[in-house]
C-alpha cells in the first residue's frame, strides 16, 4: 500500500446513478447538539437529502444503519445545502437548502433511538420563498454588519443578485455586463460580494452599492434612470484572472486582514481585500475542487485542492505540504469534528462517493528473516555458472528470447485487400485536379492463440497515400500471465490503380532507364491487365501510366531483346512504375515455373539527377530555418512594442505614441507574411521529401540490380538512406543519412584499421551544404563496384587480410586525393542529364503499407 493515499477512517456510496456537484456538501452541527459534533449534509440533483453522523466501529468500516440520521426526498433538484442562523428570532442553526425554483429553510431536530437503530433526525420546514427565475448558487453572511442573523444572497442564471432577509424578499439587482454566472461569495470584513464574470474577471461589488442602486424589475434602463433618479449599479474593483474559475472563497486572519482565494482552470490565486494579488500558484493538473483554511502557523493559509487525477494536495501558501491518493475524483471537500475526531477530510464524488479521511502513513511491519549461514560448494557454483554462461550464449545467438515459430504461432495478423474499389470513396479530397481519387477496403485479421491483455493495430502507408483510421486498440478481460510487449509486423501491397490511371505513352522523356532480364520479353498486356488503353498487337510492347496528379509514364518492351525501358520527365516518377514492373515480371516467372529469372541494371547510377533532388530539399530546410529566426524577431519586437504601448496607455498622463501604433500594424502584418510564408515553405518541404524518398527507393533499386546484391545486403541499403519516416528541422534527413553512410565506411566497407578507428561525431546537427554528404554516397557506389559487401556482423569491421576482386579504395584522407575520387567517381556514375525546373507538387511514393 502506498504511504501517501488517503486514509480511509468511513465511507459509503450514495444512491443509485445520482450526481453530485460542489454545492451539494456541508458539514455543521445542523441539529443544533450539545456536544457540538458535526454532521454531514448531502443533496442530489436528483433531490434526495441525507444527514450523516458516522461512527465507525473501527477505521476503514463502512456506512452502518445507524449512521443515516435523516433520507427525505425533496422531489426537487437540490443545487446547494448551507447551514447557517436563517431563522428571526432565534440564533440556532437551520438548513437552506436551494433548488433551481425555490429556497427552503428547515429546522432540523435530533431524536434518541430507543433500540438499535440509533439516533434519528426530524426536518421541519420553516419557511420557502418562490423563485421568479432560475437559481444558479447562493451565499450567505451578516450583510451590512447586522448582528445575530444570516442573510441569504442567490444568483440567478441571469445574472441577477436576489437578497432574502430571513423570511422576506429584500430586493434585486442585476449584474453589469453579465453573460455566464460564476462561483459567489461573500466577504464580511468588506462587506462586499465577489465573483468571476463571464470576461474571466473578478468583481467586488459593495452590499450599500447594491442596496442603494435602482431597483432590478427588468433589464433595460427606465426613463427614470436616464433621467438621473436613483443609482446605477457599479463595480468596486475588478482584477483580470485570465480563466474561468472553478470556486471563489474567503477566510479570514483575524478582524483586520482576509483572503480571497480563486480556483482557477489552471493557476490558483489568492487576493487582498482590495483587489491586489498576493501569490499565485500555477497548477500542473486540472483542478476540481478546493477548500482553503486557516493554518496552524502565523500568517499562513492552508489549502486542499483536489483535481482530476484522483488526487489531494494541500498547499501552505505556494509550498505543496502533502499529497495523497483518493479512490475516486472530488468535486467538493470539506473540513470537519467528527466523533471526536478533528480534522476529518471529507470528499464527495460526482457520482456519491462519500468519504472521510486523514492524512498519515501505515507502518512498516516487514522485518526481514534471519539469514541462514552455509557453507558454499564452489564446485557447485562453478558448474551451475557454466550452464547459465551457456543458456547465455545460446541466446545471444538465437537472437531472441523466443524461438520464432512459437512467436509467430501467438498472435498471427493477415491482410486482405479487397480487389474493388470503394462504391462510395473515402477521401478527405474527392478530385486531385481532373482526377477522382478513389478508395480501396483493407481488411486485417488478427488471431491470438495465447491470452492477450491489450492488443493495438496500427497500420501505415507512405504518402501521399491516406488512411481513414491508422490506429486500432482491442481491450481483453483476462490478462496476459507474463505481461510482455510483442510486436508482429505484416507488410501488404496496395492495387497500383489507386493511385495510376492508364495514360497515353510518350516517346520522348527527359529520364530513362533500362532493365535487362535473363528470359524472352512479356506482353505488357499480361503483366498490366487493367491499364491498356488499346488491345492491338502493334501496342503490347509500349504503354503508358498516368498518376493521380499529373505525372506520365512510359514503359517499352523491346521485341527483339530481353530489356524494358521506363521513362518519364521527372526522375522521380520512374520509381513506382520500375519496381512495380519488376515485382510482377518476377510473379510471372513464378506462376510459368521458372526458378531461374533474373532482373539487372547494367547503366550508370543516375547520381546527378539524385543530388540535385537532395540539394533542393536542403535548400528549402535552409529556407525554412531563416523564415522561423525572421519570425522570432518580428514576434520579439511586436511584444517590445505591445508592452511600449500599454505602458503609455496606463499612464495617467499619456505621452505622445510617435507612431508606435503605425508600427505596430506594420510589425502585424510582417508577422502575418512570414507566418504564410513558414506554411507554404513546410508544405513545399513535405513534397520535396517525397520525392526524395521515391527518389531514394529507385536509386537503391538500381544498384541492387547492379551489383546484385541479396535482401539483407538491400535491407542495410535502405536503413541508410530511409531512416527516417517524417522529416524535420530537429532531425533531417541529410545529416541522418551522412551519419549512417560514414559508419559504412568506417566498417564493412573499409579496408584499413585506421579508418575504423576513426570515431563519428555523436550530435546530428544540420550541415552547412550537401556536398560532403554526395561524396559519401559517390563513395559508397565506388566501394560496391570494386567489390566491397555490406554486413553488419562485428568481425566485417575487422581488418580485411584478402583483397576483393577489384579491390577496395581506401578512404582519402587529404581534400586533394578526396576530391580526385569524386571526379573519377562522378565519371562512372553520373548520368549527364539535367532535371527541368517544375512547380513543386505531390508525387507518388512505393504502394506499400506496414500492420503492425
Amino acid at each position: 500500500m502506498s504511504l501517501f493515499k488517503a486514509r480511509d477512517w468511513w465511507s459509503t456510496i450514495l444512491g443509485d446513478k445520482e450526481e453530485f456537484d460542489q454545492g451539494c456538501l456541508c458539514l455543521a452541527n445542523v441539529d443544533n447538539s450539545g456536544n457540538g459534533q458535526d454532521k454531514i449534509i448531502v443533496g442530489s440533483f436528483m433531490g434526495y437529502l441525507r444527514i450523516f453522523s458516522p461512527h465507525p466501529a473501527k477505521t476503514g468500516d463502512g456506512a452502518q444503519a445507524e449512521d443515516l440520521l435523516l433520507e427525505v426526498d425533496l422531489r426537487d433538484p437540490v443545487l446547494q445545502v448551507e447551514v447557517g442562523k436563517f431563522v428571526s428570532g432565534t440564533e440556532m442553526l437551520h438548513l437552506a437548502v436551494l433548488h433551481s425554483r425555490k429556497l427552503c429553510v428547515y429546522s432540523v431536530s435530533g431524536t434518541l433511538g430507543n433500540v438499535e437503530h440509533g439516533n434519528q433526525c426530524q426536518m421541519k420546514l420553516m419557511y420557502e420563498h418562490n423563485l421568479q427565475r432560475t437559481a444558479c448558487n447562493m451565499t450567505y453572511g451578516s450583510f451590512g454588519g447586522v448582528k445575530g442573523r444570516d442573510l441569504i444572497c442567490i444568483q440567478s442564471m441571469d445574472g441577477m443578485l436576489m437578497v432574502f432577509e430571513q423570511e422576506s424578499y429584500a430586493f434585486g439587482r442585476f449584474l453589469p455586463g453579465f453573460l455566464l454566472p460564476g462561483p459567489l461569495a461573500y466577504s464580511s470584513r468588506t462587506d462586499s460580494f465577489l465573483t468571476v464574470s463571464s470576461c474571466q474577471q473578478v468583481e467586488s461589488y459593495k452590499y450599500q452599492v447594491l442596496a442603494f442602486a435602482t431597483d432590478a424589475d427588468k433589464r433595460q434602463e427606465t426613463e427614470q434612470q436616464k433621467l438621473g433618479s436613483g443609482k446605477r449599479l457599479v463595480v468596486d474593483w475588478t482584477l483580470n484572472i485570465g480563466e474561468q474559475a472553478l470556486d471563489i472563497c474567503i477566510v479570514s486572519f483575524n478582524q483586520s486582514a482576509s483572503s480571497v482565494f480563486v480556483l482557477g482552470e489552471r493557476n490558483f490565486f489568492c487576493l487582498k481585500d482590495n483587489g491586489q494579488i498576493r501569490f499565485m500558484k500555477k497548477l500542473d493538473w486540472s483542478p476540481s475542487c478546493f477548500l482553503p483554511y486557516c493554518s496552524v502557523s502565523e500568517g499562513t493559509i492552508n489549502t486542499l485542492i483536489g483535481n482530476h487525477n484522483n488526487m489531494l494536495h494541500i498547499y501552505q501558501d505556494v509550498t505543496l505540504k502533502w499529497a495523497t491518493q483518493l479512490p475516486h475524483i472530488p468535486v467538493a471537500v470539506r473540513v470537519g469534528c467528527l466523533h471526536d475526531l478533528k480534522g476529518v477530510i471529507v470528499t464527495l464524488s460526482d457520482d456519491g462517493h462519500l468519504q472521510c479521511s486523514y492524512l498519515g502513513t501505515d507502518p512498516s511491519l516487514f522485518q526481514a528473516p534471519n539469514v541462514q549461514s552455509r557453507e558454499l560448494n564452489y564446485d557447485e557454483l562453478d558448474v551451475e555458472m557454466k550452464e547459465l554462461q551457456k543458456i547465455i550464449k545460446d541466446v545471444n545467438k538465437s537472437q531472441g528470447v523466443w524461438p520464432m515459430t512459437e512467436r509467430e504461432d501467438d498472435l498471427n495478423v493477415s491482410v486482405v485487400v479487397s480487389p474493388n474499389f470503394d462504391s462510395v470513396s473515402q477521401a478527405t479530397d474527392v478530385e486531385v485536379g481532373t482526377d477522382l481519387v478513389p478508395s480501396v477496403t483493407v481488411k486485417v485479421t488478427l488471431q491470438n492463440r495465447v491470452i492477450l491483455q491489450k492488443a493495438k493495430l496500427s497500420v501505415y502507408v507512405q504518402p501521399p497515400l491516406e488512411l481513414t483510421c491508422d490506429q486500432f486498440t482491442f481491450q481483453f478481460m483476462n490478462r496476459n500471465p507474463d505481461g510482455i510487449p510483442r510486436v508482429i509486423q505484416c507488410k501488404f501491397r496496395l492495387p497500383l490503380k489507386l493511385i495510376c490511371l492508364p495514360g497515353q505513352p510518350s516517346k520522348t522523356a527527359s529520364h530513362k532507364i533500362t532493365i535487362d532480364t535473363n528470359k524472352s520479353p512479356v506482353s505488357l498486356l499480361s503483366l498490366f491487365p487493367g491499364f491498356a488503353s488499346q488491345s492491338d498487337d502493334d501496342q503490347v510492347n509500349v504503354m503508358g501510366f498516368h498518376f493521380l496528379g499529373g505525372a506520365r509514364i512510359t514503359v517499352l518492351a523491346s521485341k527483339t531483346s530481353q530489356r524494358y525501358r521506363i521513362q518519364s520527365e521527372q526522375f522521380e516518377d520512374l520509381w513506382l512504375i520500375t519496381n512495380e514492373l519488376i515485382l510482377r515480371l518476377q510473379e510471372y516467372f513464378e506462376k510459368q515455373g521458372v526458378k531461374d529469372f533474373a532482373c539487372s541494371f547494367s547503366g550508370s547510377i543516375p547520381l546527378q539527377e539524385y543530388f540535385e533532388l537532395i540539394d533542393h530539399h536542403f535548400e528549402l530546410r535552409i529556407n525554412g530555418e531563416k523564415l522561423e529566426e525572421l519570425l522570432s524577431e518580428r514576434a520579439v519586437q511586436f511584444r517590445a512594442i505591445q508592452r511600449r504601448l500599454l505602458a503609455r496607455f496606463k499612464d495617467k498622463t499619456p505621452a505622445p505614441l510617435q507612431h508606435l501604433d503605425t508600427l505596430l500594424d506594420g510589425t502585424y502584418k510582417q508577422v502575418i507574411a512570414l507566418a504564410d510564408a513558414v506554411e507554404e515553405n513546410q508544405g513545399n518541404l513535405f513534397q520535396s521529401f517525397t520525392r526524395l524518398k521515391s527518389a531514394t527507393h529507385l536509386v537503391i533499386l538500381l544498384i541492387a540490380l547492379w551489383q546484385k546484391l541479396s535482401a539483407d545486403q538491400v535491407a542495410i541499403l535502405e536503413a541508410a538512406f530511409l531512416p527516417l519516416q517524417e522529416d524535420t528541422q530537429e532531425l533531417g534527413w541529410e545529416e541522418t543519412v551522412d551519419a549512417a553512410i560514414s559508419h559504412l565506411l568506417k566498417t564493412c566497407l573499409s579496408k584499413s584499421s585506421k579508418e575504423q578507428a576513426m570515431n563519428l561525431n555523436s550530435q546530428l546537427n544540420i550541415p552547412k551544404d550537401t556536398s560532403q554528404l554526395k561524396k559519401h554516397i559517390t563513395l559508397l557506389c565506388d566501394r560496391l563496384a570494386k567489390g566491397g559487401r555490406l554486413c553488419l556482423s562485428t568481425d566485417a569491421a575487422a581488418p580485411q587480410t584478402m583483397v576483393m576482386p577489384g579491390g577496395c579504395t581506401t578512404i582519402p584522407e587529404s581534400d586533394l586525393e578526396e576530391r580526385s575520387v569524386e571526379q573519377d567517381s562522378t565519371e562512372l556514375f553520373t548520368n549527364h542529364r539535367h532535371l527541368t525546373a517544375e512547380t513543386p507538387r505531390p508525387e507518388v511514393s512505393p504502394l506499400q503499407g506496414v500492420s503492425e
